[in-house]
């Protein structure tokens, strides 16, 4: 659905997308993220056609968008929804006149507007607010109104530029249900803008890592999180405080085997004691996943490491 190969951005003498190559495919939620500045919300607008690239290729549906006329441009970006961190509401129009507009600038009937409208504030939970204006709504409630003028047109994406940014965990967590929701409901591809790592865990099914304009990892978000590499650590702050003394193993636990007493049955046949340092279960993407670091005498190391390679489970020694 998108396909973006070699793409290159500058401002000026600054270059902030260096050879940015990505597959999105068909009703898929894909997260770009990266700190301040890395870039995400420039190859955001690149992919909706509101920002040129210097180099390289970006097709949406098989379409080129640097070769795309003002008027295929205009067309092109019917089949796009958009929803913002500040909802961008207008404050004198009721929710409904809200939700309504894009309908109306492109000259559908009233049937249809009401129609259609009417429908989607009773998918995202607004049936009872249609007549209220912005000021008398939740930050939520205000989201759930810019999400449903996104889907006014019936587009093939909907595009979010940190949109749970300026909401509290409980709200974020409900909008991202509601984003499931509706890639399930509508097979909607949606591509997340975001900082916030606690969004890709909870929703992406894949994810891009931005750092100044460069691809730092690109995966299954649960393998991102699972077993990161020095880029990953580094770019999600982590420090990895381990004894000075004896051999140190961290063990990964993917969702098909965290639930397994790996460590107590493995003590038991080798017959012998591990320290526990530390460990970490958490969801990503409804799944639980994890990692466990022991801690074990020097000459213990080949026979624990051969017997968790024949178990098939990821390790690494620190």
């Amino acid at each position: 659905m998108i396909k973006i190969r070699n793409l290159k951005k500058h401002y000026d003498t600054t270059l902030v997308l260096n050879d940015v190559n990505i597959d999105i495919n068909k009703g898929e939620i894909f997260a770009i993220v990266g700190h301040s500045g890395a870039g995400k919300s420039t190859l955001m607008r690149c992919i909706n056609g509101l920002e040129s690239y210097s180099e390289g290729s970006l097709e949406v549906n098989e379409k080129e968008i640097k070769t795309l006329s003002k008027e295929s441009l205009r067309t092109f970006r019917k089949n796009i929804g958009m929803i913002f961190q500040h909802f961008s509401l207008i404050q004198r129009k009721t929710v409904f006149q809200n939700v309504a507009l894009p309908m109306q600038l492109w000259g559908y009937t009233k049937t249809d507007i009401s129609k259609k409208v009417n429908e989607l504030l009773g998918l995202v939970g607004l049936e009872t607010k249609s007549e209220a204006y912005p000021n008398e709504l939740s930050g939520g409630q205000k989201q759930r109104v810019a999400i449903a003028r996104a889907l006014t047109l019936n587009p093939d994406i909907l595009l979010s530029d940190e949109a749970t940014s300026a909401l509290d965990p409980n709200t974020t967590t409900s909008i991202l249900n509601l984003l499931k929701t509706i890639n399930e409901k509508l097979n909607i591809t949606i591509v997340l803008v975001t900082h916030e790592m606690e969004v890709v865990k909870q929703i992406a099914q894949r994810a891009l890592l931005l750092e100044h304009g460069n691809v730092i990892g690109l995966d299954e978000t649960e393998e991102l999180f699972l077993k990161p590499d020095e880029k990953m650590k580094k770019f999600l702050g982590e420090t990895e405080v381990v004894p000075d003394k004896g051999i140190n193993i961290k063990i990964y636990f993917p969702k098909d085997n965290v639930s397994q007493t790996f460590i107590t049955k493995m003590s038991r046949e080798l017959n012998m004691d591990f320290g526990i340092v530390w460990g970490k279960l958490e969801e990503i993407n409804t799944h639980i996943v994890g990692h466990i670091v022991i801690n074990i005498e020097d000459e213990q190391k080949d026979l624990v490491v051969e017997y968790i390679n024949k178990h098939n489970i990821i390790c690494e020694v620190l």
